[in-house]
């Protein structure tokens, strides 16, 4: 992937990877971390700190806590979206609360994205 790093970034997702919410490390921890296709969190791409990154399947995933539902969180978000897009990067977008109710959703939800990815790729 062909992207800058922002250097001035790099201690503030230390600091997220010490500090993240409780669906960021139930989301890590417990799927994630183990999962067979490598996953980095709290990446630098760019001017964004991204939650998860997957370079393989080209993919980001974003867990959002209810500030991104306002006014001002939905359009930084779509702006974040697209200047990620242009990077051939897919985002999806979880929230929350979705981790929270549906965790075992979530999972085949990404573990389907990614096969479905790489199967295209081979």
């Amino acid at each position: 992937m062909n992207y800058q790093h922002n250097p001035k970034l790099t201690p503030i997702a230390k600091a997220l990877r010490k500090n993240m919410t409780k669906q960021e490390r139930h989301l890590w921890y417990d799927f994630l971390k183990g999962y067979q296709v490598r996953f980095l969190r709290q990446k630098v791409i760019d001017d964004y700190i991204v939650d998860f990154y997957c370079s393989q399947a080209e993919l980001v995933i974003e867990l959002d806590g209810s500030q991104h539902y306002s006014e001002s969180g939905t359009l930084k978000d779509r702006i974040r979206t697209e200047r990620l897009e242009k990077r051939n990067l897919t985002v999806l977008r979880i929230p929350n609360n979705e981790v929270d109710k549906n965790f075992n959703g979530v999972c085949e939800y990404i573990d389907l994205y990614v096969k479905e990815t790489l199967n295209k790729r081979k």
